[in-house]
């Protein structure tokens, strides 16, 4: 079965590109290369010892994703490409919405011109904004408190009235809570551009000093030890559910909607001492102002996914702490090309 996968050199794409050819599948993955590097794709395969078939296409490029498609034989597409960043989608929110809800519309037009009706998009917790209470189901109302959420929520809603438009299309909608950690080999890993917006790599850059000090964003919130707390979910568990998801589609369920998370919450100064445990580096934080679009409190309820998918979350926060370590560790420069 071949499968495209859009954004495949990022983060969590090249972890699910492991994941995909380790359980038979062929790859392909179209990314415009804006916040990742191909060179994730050439230790993909140091792992695997499969290759991919790579395209340098932006999915605001409605030719070159058609020229993609007409080339293979998609059975199914996973859908990551698009910009994340809570923060920097405040500050400049149409170039948010143009790339990710413009050139989600752009895939998923083209998939409908060569009968390929079958995707995992990989959505997001930010949909359920400030949740009422934790844990969170499904079936929680929607209310985002920022852009990048309001583009996950809008692409939601797009596939949602397509499949109502048309019940041929087999989607799953993945709202992942905070993906962290790397593969165990240190090979591949998380490398954001400047200084990162996520919790874990700045933890990391610290301890290799490339970065002086964490900044904690807020020690005000009502949280046991007033900072934010979150759902870290490991990246490998993560691509579990993408796998697990596309056996679903396999059996036609029409549109469903899945949390990926482990249930559990932990707070910004859980998870630095977490880190202190297993890397034995003591990090240096200072307390900083909130940012704007950051909720206080937000966990998973993981139960649908586990009955459903027959998934579930098995790698604990040392070993997110353990792994995003290793690789931090052996490629201080991450992707040094």
């Amino acid at each position: 079965m071949e499968i495209l996968i859009t954004g495949g050199t990022g983060y969590i794409g090249s972890h699910a590109c492991v994941a995909f050819l380790e359980a038979g599948y062929q790859v392909t993955v179209v990314d415009n290369l804006s916040n990742s590097s191909a060179a994730s794709l050439e230790k993909v395969k140091e792992i695997t010892g499969k290759s991919v078939s790579f395209y340098k296409v932006d999915l605001l490029d409605k030719a070159g994703l058609r020229q993609v498609f007409d080339k293979h034989n998609f059975e199914a597409v996973v859908h990551f490409a698009g910009l994340k960043a809570v923060g920097e989608s405040v500050q400049i929110p149409l170039h948010y919405y143009h790339n990710n809800v413009t050139g989600s519309i752009n895939l998923f037009e083209v998939m409908a011109e060569f009968g390929v009706k079958k995707i995992a998009f990989s959505s997001s917790a930010t949909v359920y904004g400030e949740p009422d209470s934790v844990p969170i189901t499904e079936s929680f109302p929607l209310k985002q408190t920022n852009p990048y959420g309001a583009s996950k929520f809008m692409v939601e809603r797009i596939l949602q009235d397509l499949y109502l438009s048309d019940e041929q299309w087999n989607i799953a909608l993945l709202r992942y809570f905070n993906p962290v950690g790397a593969h165990p080999s240190g090979k591949i890993g998380e490398q954001p551009q400047g200084v990162p917006n996520n919790l874990l790599p700045y933890i990391t850059q610290v301890a290799v000093k490339k970065l002086a000090i964490l900044s904690v964003f807020g020690d005000d919130y009502d949280t046991p030890d007033g900072t934010g707390v979150r759902d870290y979910i490991h990246v490998m568990d993560l691509v579990q559910g993408h796998l697990k998801a596309i056996d679903k589609l396999n059996e036609k369920p029409g549109i469903v909607v899945y949390n990926l998370g482990t249930g559990m919450g932990y707070s910004v100064l859980d998870l630095v001492n977490a880190f202190e445990k297993v890397s034995g580096i003591k990090i240096p934080y200072e307390i900083a102002p909130r940012r704007a679009g950051d909720i206080a409190e937000t966990y998973a309820d993981p139960t649908k996914a586990n009955r459903e998918l027959g998934w579930e979350a098995n790698l604990g926060v040392e070993d997110m702490c353990a792994d995003a370590w290793r690789w931090q560790s052996s490629n201080p420069d991450g992707y040094a090309e």
